[in-house]
């Protein structure tokens, strides 16, 4: 399993995926982060950038901050 940092932008403008020259993700979703709505748009998101299922996606550590640690196969 691999750990993966990345930093949540919700209520962007359009669905992305950025890295950055640290090599941090950046995800951009649209969804508000209201009732778990960023999380899930978060993990969708993630699954077809790696393509795996989305039920491989843990988010570990972060679940209710912009910064979250998710581990991927």
């Amino acid at each position: 399993m691999r750990k993966i940092n990345l930093r949540v932008i919700p209520r962007a403008r359009q669905n992305k995926i950025d890295i950055d020259d640290s090599g941090a993700y950046r995800v951009h979703i649209t969804a508000a982060p209201v009732d778990g709505a960023a999380n899930a748009a978060v993990i969708k998101m993630l699954a077809e950038y790696f393509k795996i299922p989305k039920s491989q996606i843990k988010i570990v550590r972060g679940e209710t901050s912009r910064d979250k640690v998710i581990e991927i196969p």
